[in-house]
């Protein structure tokens, strides 16, 4: 007799379950490069935005941390020319709705370390994420 279960674990940033995570792309070599910086990743739980698409409740914890759905949206996404968005004006709805429609408008990695929240790949933010992993450890 064979028994499958699906066991379903929210590891957001507000579960004491796990306190370091890393929304990501694993095609993006700037994505791989700063999980590298930050330990290969060890410790974190690594979500493929690609293969694991973030949930709507995924992207409103961000979205309480940030402030804005703007803050997390990818304007370096090849679509957001392609599809003439750069042309118009975006409201949070869009924001939020291009996000979850398509993974690529998500800004990245998105990086949890215990409660904190680093969006992007600007060279201060890696370096603020790499900080808050170096204090924790």
């Amino acid at each position: 007799m064979r028994f499958d279960f699906n066991i379903s674990v929210n590891f957001g940033p507000n579960k004491d379950l796990i306190m370091k995570k890393i929304y990501h792309l694993s095609t993006c070599s700037t994505c791989q490069r700063i999980i590298k910086e930050l330990g290969g990743g060890e410790g974190f739980v690594l979500q493929d935005i690609k293969t694991e698409p973030i949930t709507p409740a995924q992207l409103e914890e961000m979205h309480e941390k940030v402030g804005s759905y703007e803050a997390l949206f990818s304007r370096r996404a090849m679509k957001f020319r392609g599809r003439g968005l750069h042309e118009k004006t975006l409201s949070e709805s869009d924001y939020k709705s291009l996000i979850l429609e398509e993974y690529t408008f998500l800004k990245r990695p998105v990086i949890w370390i215990d409660g904190e929240i680093f969006v992007g790949n600007a060279k201060k933010v890696v370096a603020a994420a790499v900080e808050k992993l170096a204090g924790i450890a």
